[in-house]
This record gives structure tokens, sequence and C-alpha cells, in this order.
């Protein structure tokens, strides 16, 4: 099978790069030098020429305070180029695995696990962008299958759990906002759930819809940035003071998902998996930092 990988040198990118070594199949890996995703004609030459079977989209604007100075950036690559995506799938037959994200449910209130079907309600450009991904995915109606995550962190890049090491090994104290809850997601982690729908969309006959199909997956647990900074901390062996403090103590121009803990359910029972535990996979992943 011939699987393209958008976005390879994010974070989600470079661990599918680990999850694939070792693989029967032909993995392409491609950033923007490779493949400007948001040019149409680009996108469908190279699905063709290279005979493209599966997309997983890793490609993502995440730059969430930026995405409210520069909303057209963020909605060429959110959106655009998503729907650039999808046409090139459904013209080769091919199945977009998509990545989105639980700025979808911003503005919802209550402290119930988002399952799959809720209403959506984004706050912010890039919550929008995101769901306008979705919904063009949903209208070029091509074979998809969309995985929405939250509080991604990994080796690579930039993130919270690298953030957090370089502050509290350099400071004495620091605040933390302890009124904004989820669950992080080791990006390891997720895209060995992906692999799993690959291998699965190679199964004769498989049982997978590829239509109509979202997707929740995170770590489990619950908790707050705050618990999450101290046990990043601790982990990490620093001594840093760490407090909880409230949101509006750190002015955005977005207002964050106050409650954005995903239901796993679904993907779970799909799946046949089991999902660690948020304090088990940051602990293998400060190990290989």
């Amino acid at each position: 099978m011939n699987i393209l990988i958008t976005g390879a040198n994010g974070q989600l990118g470079n661990e599918m790069r680990i999850v694939s070594k070792g693989s029967y199949d032909s993995y392409i890996f491609t950033d923007v030098d490779e493949l400007d995703i948001t040019n149409r004609d680009a996108v469908m030459k190279f699905m063709k020429e290279n005979k493209i079977e599966v997309v997983v989209n890793c490609a993502a604007y995440t730059n969430v305070d930026k995405a409210e100075d520069d909303e057209a950036t963020a909605e060429l690559i959110n959106a655009k180029a998503v729907e650039y995506l999808a046409e090139a799938c459904k013209s080769n037959n091919a199945t977009l695995i998509h990545i989105s994200t639980d700025y979808v449910f911003g503005g919802n209130d209550g402290n119930t696990p988002r399952t799959e079907d809720e209403p959506v309600n984004p706050t912010g450009a890039y919550g929008r962008t995101k769901l306008h991904g979705e919904e063009a995915i949903e209208k070029v109606g091509c074979n998809h299958i969309i995985i929405r995550t939250a509080w991604l962190y990994s080796e690579f890049g930039n993130n919270f759990v690298k953030t957090m090491r370089k502050l509290t090994s350099e400071r004495d104290s620091l605040k933390v906002v302890f009124d904004q809850v989820g669950t992080p997601t080791y990006a390891l982690d997720l895209a060995k759930a992906i692999q799993t729908f690959i291998e699965e969309l190679k199964t004769p006959n498989s049982s997978l819809p590829t239509s109509n199909c979202v997707y929740h997956f995170s770590n489990e647990g619950v908790i707050s940035w705050y618990d999450f900074a101290k046990e990043i901390c601790e982990l990490s062996g620093n001594l840093c003071d760490i407090q909880p403090c409230h949101s509006d103590e750190f002015p955005s121009k977005v207002k964050r998902p106050s409650y954005s803990v995903l239901d796993k359910t679904k993907i779970k029972n799909k799946l046949n998996i089991t999902i660690p535990h948020w304090k088990e996979s940051l602990k293998k992943c400060i190990e290989n930092l």
C-alpha cells in the first residue's frame, strides 16, 4: 500500500516515521518543501503519480494565538488544503486520515467527556478553521477517518512538555493555569492508533467504515495544565515551585476550552485497543528526551 504522510516534520509526522519502520508498505513523507498541500494541482499530480492509497494528514496551522491575527493563513492550511487532499483522495479512491482537535468544542459547557456526536462550538480562529477542515471532508465525500485529539506533545518540535522542562529547570517558581482541564496526548500513542487504522484498512472485507467517521483519541485520565506541569517537573528532576492560577492571569485573544476531555469509547471498541494513562506515556516521553 502506498501511504502519504503530510506535515512529516511535525510532532505527529515524526512519530509516524517511527511506527512505520519495518512496515512492508511504501510510506512517502512530505512537508511543504516536498509537497505544498495548499496547491491543488500539485496535490492532484502527486497523488496520481505516486498511486497513493492512504493519506495521513498531519499538517496543520496550530499556533492558536497567532491564528487570531492571521485567520486567512490558518483557513488555507486547516481547511482549504484539507479540501484539496479530500478531492485528490476521491479522485484516486484513496482514504484520508485527518487529524482534528478538541478546540471544535471550545465554547461547550459541562464536565462530561466529549463524544463524537456532541454539537461543536469553536470559540476562536484555530477551532473554526479546523472545523471547516472537517466540514470540507464531509462535503467532498471521500473515504475518510477524522481523529480529534488534544494537548499533543512529543520529543519533537515545540510543545508544553518541552517548554515546562526548560522553564522549571531555569526558574525557582512558576504559575500554571488550573481552570483548563483535559487529557494530554503522547503523539507516539496517536501514531500507533493511526497505524492500527491503516492495518485495518488493508484487511479484506474490513468492517471499518470510511465515511461519516469521526473518532476521539487522547491518553486516559483527566488533569489540569497545572497538574500536568507538576508531573513534568517532578519526572524531569527539577525543583521549581509551581503554583496554580486562573486563566485570566494570562490574557489571551482566544478563549481556550475549559473542559475538553475526549470520550475514547468509540475508537477503543472499533480498534480493540487499550489506551495508556497519561502518566505512563509522559514518563516514556521524558525518558526518551
